[in-house]
């Protein structure tokens, strides 16, 4: 065990939680039309032609063909990234990688994966999605239309994933039920949302997931997009009204597909408790991998991340 023992802030990051304590998290309450808002806006999620365009990128790598992506989400939002097709082989499966709160500048050429097409979006406000009605600072991304329930932002940004989905499906449509979501801090939260209203996902690996138990989460101090809406809250204290129906914990209960999830002990950004707080409401086929760390550099973590690495490729492998 690495647990950083010496760090700037004024907080502890593991809130004193031990790993019994926080494997026993359970999601907060929930609203009780909880699932008839997240399947409306899937709904309308699947009605939009996603009309995606490619174009040739800068980058390039000798295992993918690599293309500027840029397709429609809902709201006829232009949401850009990038699409990588496997240089060798067919293409048997989709996936979908999401980013963390610091946006994406170029896509992940190190996934452990073969024979996939993958697709990397950035959320609409984000990187290559950037917009100037929206901040790209996650303290203040995350307060965009906090105050109405159905045009929060982070809504919009679930609907940027199925979008994506539904552009591979485009592409290939025999990729339907093959589609994997692999999605890191705020993409594991927003994934978590995505999953379980869309059945041509059929595994997702989270990784240190945000937006969970969001009592806890505007309780617990942190740094980042979670200070953000705690300092937004200390003047309206009606924002949980909101923020129950973008819970991460309460989504991940519906989660019915095979997960890999990703929590940490200590976690400055992303309270662990929070993080647990996803991972066990997962019901079944999850198998949780505990990092000591997260947001954060500590001994041993180029040793934890290359084993994590390694159950990814073996999760997403091509069977």
């Amino acid at each position: 065990m690495s647990i950083p023992t010496t760090h700037p802030f004024a907080f502890d990051p593991t809130y004193g939680t031990t790993l019994e304590e926080l494997l026993a998290v359970e999601p907060p309450e929930e609203p009780e039309d909880f699932d008839a808002f997240w399947e409306a806006r899937y709904r309308k999620a699947l009605a939009v032609d996603p009309r995606p365009e490619f174009s040739r990128s800068e980058f390039s790598h000798p295992d993918w063909h690599v293309l500027d992506l840029v397709y429609l989400s809902t709201g006829a939002f232009r949401i850009g990234g990038w699409l990588l097709l496997p240089q060798k082989g067919q293409v048997r499966r989709g996936l979908v990688v999401g980013h963390g709160y610091g946006g994406r500048d170029r896509p992940d050429f190190d996934l452990p994966v073969e024979e996939t097409a993958l697709i990397f979006p950035c959320c609409r406000g984000l990187s290559l999605s950037a917009d100037p009605a929206i901040s790209q600072n996650p303290s203040w991304h995350v307060l965009h239309d906090i105050d109405k329930r159905d045009s929060y932002i982070i809504g919009g940004c679930v609907e940027d994933i199925w979008l994506a989905v539904s552009t591979l499906v485009a592409l290939y449509p025999w990729l339907s039920g093959h589609i994997g979501y692999s999605g890191i801090s705020f993409g594991g939260g927003v994934g978590a949302m995505a999953i379980p209203y869309d059945p041509r996902i059929d595994r997702g690996h989270l990784a240190l997931p945000s937006f969970g138990h969001q009592p806890l989460r505007l309780k617990l101090p942190s740094v980042g997009s979670a200070e953000g809406v705690q300092e937004y809250l200390a003047k309206h204290e009606d924002v949980l009204s909101t923020l129950s129906f973008y819970d991460a914990a309460t989504a991940a209960r519906r989660i019915k597909v095979p997960m890999l999830t990703a929590v940490a002990l200590f976690d400055p950004a992303v309270a662990p408790p929070c993080q647990f707080a996803v991972a066990n409401a997962i019901p079944k086929f999850n198998e949780i991998f505990i990092l000591d760390a997260g947001h954060f550099d500590y001994p041993g973590s180029a040793e934890q991340e290359a084993g994590l690495r390694d159950k990814i490729g073996q999760f997403f492998r091509v069977s």
